[in-house]
Order: C-alpha cells, then sequence, then structure tokens
C-alpha cells in the first residue's frame, strides 16, 4: 500500500468517528441481532460481544486517541555517518498487511483497524461467526469514511470466512501477509500457528499470578487481589492464581479471610492439597492441568508457598507470561520478584487489571502479546511499525 500523509490518514478517523456516532443505533441494532443468537453458556464470551452507546462511545474515543498521537511512520530511530562518508538513517515503516484473527469483541473491529491504518497498514479482519452482524456494519463504516476521503476500500477489509475457508487463506493468502495476529484462546492460537505461512505475533492466555509475600500489608492484598479477580473476568489481565506465602503472620486465619472474601462475591475457589489442611470444605485442585488454565470465569485457585523464590519458580512454569503481581512492602523483594518472573507485565502493590493499552498509557491496542518478538505487552500505534534503514552515497563501493 502506498505511504499516505499523516493529514489523510487523520482525516479518514475524523470521518469515521462522525460516522459511528451518525450509525450507532444501527450498529447497536446489529448488535442485538448477534446477541440474540449466542447461546449464553460461554458468559465471558457473551460480555465481550455487547455493544451499548457506551461501547459506541469508546469506539469513538479509541479512534480520537490514535488520530491524536502522532504518526509512528518515517520517525528517525537512529542516523549516523560514518567514516567512509556513508551517511545511515534507521526509520520506522509500515508492515505492509496485518491479518488479525479474534473472537467475540466487534470494538477489535475498531481498534485494530484505526492502529493499522495510522500506521500505513492495510488489516484483514477476521472476526468470530458469533459477532458477524456486529462487525458487517464496522466495516461498511469503515468503508463509507474511506471512501469519503478517496481511499480505496481495502486498506481495511473484513473476511467473510469459514473455519475451512479461513484454514486456506493462511496457507495461501491472496498478498503476502508480514503479520497475523490471533487474539483468543489456545485453540485459535493453535490453530493459526499449524496452518499460517506469514509471521505469526501471539496475544497468549492470561492465567495471572498474585503472589502474597510474607512481608505484604493483607488489606491491601485483599483489594488488589478481589479487584483483579472479579472487575472483569472476561479480561486476558484478570487473576486466576493466588499463592499466598505460609510464612504469613496468622497464615491459618488470612485463608479464611480470603475464604470469605471470595465467597462472598460469588468466586468459586479451588485450593492446593497444604491449603486444604485449612480450607478442608473447598475442592483440591484436580490436576495439573488446572494450573496451565486461563479460567475467564469467577473461579480463582489459592495455593501455599514456601517463600519468593518458590513462588517465582511457579509463576514461571506455569502461567501465560502476561501479568503477575507481587504484594510486600519490602521493596527489595519486590524488585527481585519484578526482575525474575518471566511475563509481559509485572506489578507491585497493583492490579493485573492494568495490563491494557489505555491504562498504561499507549492508548488502544491491537493485542497483548506475550511473545518476545518483535514487542511485548499492548501493542499500540508505535508498535505497528517495522524499520527501514536509508543509506545514501556519493558512488560508494565496497572493496
Amino acid at each position: 500500500m502506498k505511504l499516505l500523509d499523516t493529514q489523510t490518514k487523520n482525516n479518514v478517523l475524523k470521518s469515521m468517528m462522525n460516522i459511528l456516532d451518525k450509525r450507532r443505533k444501527e450498529i447497536i441494532a446489529a448488535n442485538k441481532k448477534d446477541l440474540e443468537s449466542f447461546q449464553k453458556d460461554d458468559q465471558a464470551m457473551y460480555d465481550r460481544l455487547i455493544v451499548d452507546d457506551n461501547k459506541v462511545d469508546g469506539m469513538i474515543q479509541s479512534v480520537k486517541e490514535v488520530m491524536d498521537q502522532e504518526d509512528p511512520v518515517g520517525q528517525t530511530i537512529e542516523h549516523r555517518r560514518l567514516d567512509t562518508g556513508l551517511d545511515i538513517t534507521n526509520k520506522t515503516a509500515p508492515f505492509g498487511t496485518i491479518l488479525i484473527i479474534y473472537e467475540s469483541r466487534p470494538d477489535v473491529t475498531i481498534e485494530a483497524a484505526v492502529l493499522a491504518f495510522k500506521a500505513n497498514n492495510k488489516i484483514y479482519l477476521k472476526g468470530g461467526k458469533e459477532a458477524i452482524n456486529s462487525n458487517k456494519i464496522l466495516e461498511e463504516c469503515w468503508h463509507e469514511a474511506l471512501k469519503e476521503n478517496s481511499l480505496d476500500t481495502n486498506w481495511i477489509e473484513l473476511l467473510h470466512l469459514n473455519r475451512q475457508e479461513t484454514q486456506d487463506f493462511l496457507k495461501n493468502p491472496p498478498e503476502h501477509i508480514d503479520l497475523v495476529v490471533p487474539r483468543g484462546g489456545e485453540r485459535l492460537i493453535a490453530f493459526v500457528k499449524e496452518h499460517s505461512t506469514g509471521a505469526v505475533l501471539v496475544s497468549g492466555r492470561g492465567n495471572n499470578f498474585l503472589y502474597v509475600s510474607k512481608n505484604a500489608d493483607f488489606e491491601t492484598a485483599k483489594k488488589v487481589m478481589l479487584n483483579a479477580k472479579i472487575d472483569k473476568i472476561s479480561g486476558c489481565n484478570a487473576l486466576d492464581k493466588v499463592l499466598v506465602d505460609k510464612n504469613i503472620p496468622d497464615y491459618e486465619n488470612k485463608l479464611r479471610e480470603l475464604q470469605k472474601m471470595f465467597k462472598e462475591h460469588e468466586v468459586s475457589i479451588l485450593v492446593d492439597e497444604e491449603v486444604h489442611k485449612v480450607l478442608n470444605d473447598e475442592e483440591i485442585v484436580p490436576n495439573e492441568d488446572t494450573w496451565y488454565e486461563e479460567f475467564l470465569a469467577m473461579k480463582i485457585v489459592i495455593s501455599a508457598i514456601d517463600g519468593l523464590d518458590e513462588a517465582i519458580e511457579k509463576i514461571n512454569k506455569y502461567s501465560g507470561g502476561h501479568s503477575a503481581s507481587i504484594i510486600t512492602k519490602d521493596k527489595a523483594e519486590a524488585a527481585k520478584f519484578m526482575e525474575q518472573v518471566d511475563s509481559a507485565a509485572v506489578y507491585h502493590n497493583a492490579s493485573t487489571r492494568f495490563t491494557d493499552g489505555g491504562q498504561m498509557g499507549v492508548g488502544a491496542e491491537l493485542a497483548i502479546s506475550t511473545d518476545k518478538l518483535h514487542h511485548r505487552g499492548p501493542l499500540g500505534l508505535k508498535q505497528l511499525v517495522t524499520n527501514k534503514y536509508y543509506v545514501l552515497g556519493e558512488g560508494h563501493i565496497r572493496e
């Protein structure tokens, strides 16, 4: 795709904001069809599917935030002039063509597209069948905004494909796909990795951990873990596992406090064998697979742990590499935890729910990457570019 100037891109985004506002009733009506067709057996997915006035306002705000950000294309990363006389500048450049595959959330159709477009990338959007009506009308809005500004609608395309057709598309796309982003559960990620011929950047499972140190302020621990668990169970940054240091003062009563707190908020509890000695009316973790599982439900594991090193080891073994938090008054202990836990975001005395582009000041996000190449954490506007070297010479040859 050709390089567009910043003003042209921003004009499209201004148009899009107006169109979303103008067509909000149509968007909500289309979403209602999706909601009526959806079987509510997966509450987390149903919650992500809903589009109401507040959600449309959020879409408009996402577009505005990206519009207001500096254009990420053509920024100088490094410049040097060598002794040979060669003048070398490393600048940011668009990826080219991006494909994102996602489930349920129609707002991704806005956030992913606005980020890709402002970074001068073409994007293919493959939403789930449960959001087909919502996504179709949002694609119409994008195409209306592009046409208003005399641009091709193929900058932003929604793929109307079933599973087999998506598999065929991944194996043999109509053009080179520079980056594929699966945004969803383990099955989706495995499917994309198996069939894609392009580079895959994984927005992986959450399965986030919180460690309550023996040096924790326990009221802080309770407040933080409750927020991380129940604020939004469908979020990939929600909490699933709590590790309580068994050396904490009044250990047994503190476990009972956690049990009472979670029960009051209708969170079901699983425990390990050590915690079961105290909370013997709770179910024991059934098998090791549960430790790897992202719940996306009102469910939590409470486990006993013997010190910081054991906590770090357990988190690094089982977590999804997304987010992990330590609750402690000891800053040195917190620093060791944050340095040695291998996650995209690590927290001290704070909820994992902050692993989010908007909450971290990045703005709208394409996904939360749990990969280490080329970026980890929220994929915002600045992360949707690659780089290019501009080398200026005067007839230079290598001898």
